[in-house]
């Protein structure tokens, strides 16, 4: 039924136009990088003078197999959808002066400025000291090449003030309405910034401006819409092979230098920090969708470009190694006022790929439910690696968080279990977890879980990790001889959270969806990621933990689980 929807999805949907076509057909086939690359990480596209649009990628093999690394691959397109290899922006060996010999060149972002080109690029190594990245720029006459790097950095290695080096990363170039330009820059160690550039786009200066908050934001991308300045932003683990959550979110403000708020009206650059979804992993073959640019065709239509990973084929050279990250393309649609890709579907796979609806409750399933209103838990609970702090009492679970954990071999932390019912249906916990704001509490978390085996799990917790409060969604699953562990980020949680796994059988693939939703209000709901678990002899069951670590104690208060009817 999924297959037959998205071919009916992709049969009304308009063709990115050539010189010649004006008929509609489908969406891009992705990925649209296949043609030349087996992973083409970080990708940007921009339209030259020429008409044709170019990409460019971070340096890697572009082959399984491959040894040689392209020091940013370049592909040229006169349709956005077949795609030819042009060569790399920079021969072996070069660099500018401040790089070190060691260093690699990642994320790059290309504009054009007057008469030439410009490419901003991530320095990962620099002669100032092991660590210490930057960001670079190149000038060029034509979208490829030959490009030539200017020997002193647009932004230099910045020293975090605990020690160490801030991550320099992912820059991305905009031009605001009053034709002023600025560079944004950073990752999760530091988080994102945003300085003016000067006239000639070579340097910063003034004073740089957070705008998203270290430790969950990364590879920012602005552009200009309508009076606002829309923020993206990748989230979560970029490479985790077929567990990688990677995902992006948005905030917008009316000044490029922020603060950017999302949907919720929540900022992105405080602890518990907001982001409204604009695509996560959907539960066909892509996850770790993320680091996205925009391209917008000669119909004014936009397009979402961004790397993402086939779960059945996650690595260049399986298996594990370097992350395999081919370059996808998806339309970009504004649904009130606020970017989604494929209006909520997400990345598309003419194969299979699911409607963008959201999970809606139906009919409360009592049996199946329970409220904690008497003294004990019932019979229809049951623990693996019991733990007697756990009390019920003042009609709720009352669990302190334990110094114990289940992410890696094995698991060492409690989790208490009963059947899910039949079908399909939504899980809800209400779970009240007072972590604090801003402090290191590394990594307090409670939430609910459907759970198969210490090494077989899908959890949805409120955590804290480093100094931000985060609504992690992971999945452990074995992998090659391993177990492979990877998030992605749904929503913001508050001091009380509530938490749902929506959950479908899908019989064509053999496989339980979970898909992850989150309120502080228990009314309002943010819908992420889904993760899949394999069908098996008996349906994985739902729990709840608490776990993460002991200091400072703190207790984690659920106030109920309950099943609902799942009404799509």
């Amino acid at each position: 039924m999924r297959r037959l929807l998205a071919a009916l999805v992709a049969a009304l949907i308009p063709l990115v136009p050539t010189a010649a076509a004006a008929h509609p057909v489908r969406l891009p086939d992705n990925p649209v990088s296949r043609s030349f690359a087996d992973t083409f990480a970080d990708p940007v596209i921009v339209r030259g003078d020429d008409g044709a649009y170019y990409a460019y990628g971070t340096t890697d093999p572009l082959r399984e197999g491959e040894r040689v690394f392209h020091r940013i691959p370049m592909a040229r397109s006169t349709d956005l959808r077949t795609w030819r290899y042009v060569g790399d922006a920079f021969a072996p060996g070069q660099r500018p002066a401040f790089a070190d010999p060691d260093t690699a060149y990642w994320a790059p972002d290309v504009r054009r400025h007057g008469g030439r080109w410009l490419m901003y690029v991530t320095v990962t190594e620099t002669t100032v000291a092991e660590g210490a990245s930057a960001i670079g720029v190149a000038t060029a006459p034509s979208p490829t090449g030959p490009w030539t790097f200017v020997d002193t950095p647009v932004v230099a290695p910045r020293a975090a003030p605990g020690g160490g080096w801030w991550w320099t990363f992912d820059p991305a170039q905009l031009t605001a309405a009053d034709g002023r330009r600025y560079l944004y820059y950073g990752s999760y160690f530091g988080g994102v910034w945003v300085s003016e550039l000067t006239a000639d786009g070579l340097r910063i200066t003034g004073t740089p401006t957070r705008v998203a908050i270290d430790n969950k934001f990364e590879g920012a991308y602005v552009v200009r819409r309508h009076g606002w300045y829309y923020l993206f932003a990748s989230s979560a683990n970029c490479c985790a092979g077929p567990t990688t959550g990677y995902s992006v979110s948005v905030g917008r403000s009316r000044d490029p230098r922020g603060p950017f708020r999302d949907r919720d009206g929540l900022r992105l650059d405080v602890s518990r920090a907001g982001g409204t979804p604009v695509i996560a992993p959907n539960g066909n073959r892509w996850v770790g969708t993320g680091h996205n640019g925009l391209i917008t065709d000669r119909r004014g239509q936009d397009w979402f470009v961004y790397h993402a990973i086939d779960r059945a084929d996650p690595y260049l050279d399986e298996p594990f190694g370097i992350n395999e990250r081919p370059m996808l393309l998806d339309r970009l649609d504004w649904v009130g006022g606020w970017p989604t890709v494929n209006r909520g579907a997400w990345a598309s796979d003419g194969r299979d790929t699911p409607p963008g609806r959201e999970p809606r409750a139906g009919r409360l399933l009592h049996r199946h439910s329970d409220e904690f209103r008497g003294g004990a838990l019932g019979a229809a609970w049951q623990f693996v690696r019991p733990d007697p702090a756990a009390t019920v009492r003042g009609g709720a679970l009352r669990w302190p968080v334990q110094a114990a954990d289940l992410t890696g071999p094995g698991g060492t932390a409690g989790v208490l279990l009963r059947d899910a019912p039949r079908g399909a249906w939504i899980a809800e916990t209400k779970v009240t977890l007072d972590l604090g704001e801003d402090t290191v509490r590394n990594f307090q978390q409670a939430g609910i879980v459907a759970y198969r085996s210490d090494d077989e799990f899908a959890r949805l917790s409120s955590v804290a990790i480093w100094n931000t409060r985060q609504a992690e969604f992971g999945l452990e699953i074995p992998y090659a001889g391993r177990t492979s562990y990877g998030g992605t980020i749904v929503g913001t949680p508050g001091v009380t959270t509530w938490l749902r796994l929506a959950h479908r059988f899908d019989a064509v693939h053999g496989e339980h969806e979970y898909r992850a939703g989150v309120s502080r209000d228990g009314r309002r709901w943010t819908w992420g990621g889904t993760w899949t678990l394999p069908a098996g002899a008996a349906a994985p069951r739902i729990g709840l933990v608490a776990h993460g670590g002991a200091a400072p104690p703190v207790t984690a208060s659920f106030d109920h689980l309950r099943f609902y009817e799942r009404r799509w």
